[in-house]
């Protein structure tokens, strides 16, 4: 596994232009794209800090995975994302040394990224997420 740096860090809110308001206006950061990965059922949009990435995240359905989880903990830090030059192989690798996976394969996500999700359970309660091209 080869960990480049954090890709971005995940925040779960309730209201997207709220969020993106006070990213932008408080905090002077600027949201350069919105997505929707429909069969996440979210919606994203993104700001760089330096070569990192802070990206909100906003259900599109209460059924969703966002929605889920801001109703049992609230909006806050969802996820951590690390970029992987490989995420197939970062997920083969961290399960052999005994971590539950999420995704046993890769998945397409957001900006056109491979993804996949470590369990919490394994990582010591954060939600861990491998990114990358490949």
């Amino acid at each position: 596994m080869s960990i480049t740096h954090i890709e971005h860090i995940g925040i779960a809110v309730e209201n997207m232009k709220e969020a993106i308001a006070y990213y932008e206006k408080v905090l002077g950061l600027a949201c350069y794209k919105i997505e929707e990965v429909a069969d996440q059922k979210v919606r994203t949009a993104f700001f760089q800090v330096g070569q990192t990435k802070v990206e909100l995240l906003e259900t599109t359905d209460p059924e969703g995975p966002i929605g889920k989880f801001i109703a049992k903990r609230g909006p806050g830090i969802h996820h951590l994302a690390f970029a992987v030059e490989d995420v197939a192989e970062s997920l083969k690798s961290a399960e052999e040394q005994g971590v539950q996976l999420i995704d046993a394969r890769p998945r397409k996500g957001a900006e056109g990224l491979n993804i996949g999700f470590l369990h919490p359970k394994s990582t010591f309660g954060v939600l861990t997420e491998f990114c990358g091209k490949r």
